[in-house]
């Protein structure tokens, strides 16, 4: 059995983990800088080499990304399922903030609310909310 952890490599880690903190709700749980790493170049010493953070009750990692640019999220999403339509309407809200809205959230037709959501440092999330039991 394996655990699935996404990791988000950034331009500016403390900032984008501080929106989805924010955003969803959560903490920062630990973080090392390049400045810790021995024989670290004074320039770089801030940065991020590896966070780890709590968002919508999931863990996340994320690093500053150092050789190569960040790059668009483009071939997956990144699912949320909340229980309540508020949690899931108020999330979708926060990730909107200076993203864009790809599919707005609204009730589909298999009776759960869905919606996508492409946020500010391009990552794409789909928010929606559990199944209500049939029966």
């Amino acid at each position: 059995m394996a655990k699935l952890t996404p990791y988000f490599y950034s331009e500016d880690a403390k900032t984008q983990a501080g929106f989805y903190v924010q955003a969803l709700g959560g903490k920062i749980i630990n973080q090392m800088t390049y400045g810790q790493a021995p024989g670290t170049d004074e320039s770089i010493k801030d940065k991020i080499i590896h966070m780890v953070f709590q968002a919508a009750g999931v863990t996340f990692y994320i690093a500053d990304t150092m050789h190569e640019p960040p790059g668009r999220s483009t071939s997956f999403d990144l699912n949320l399922e909340f229980k309540t339509d508020e949690e899931a309407q108020q999330a979708f809200a926060n990730l909107s903030e200076g993203g864009r809205v790809i599919m707005p959230l609204e009730k589909q037709f298999w009776g759960t609310l869905f919606g996508r959501v492409e946020d500010k440092f391009g990552i794409k999330w789909q928010i929606s909310t559990e199944p209500k039991p049939q029966g």
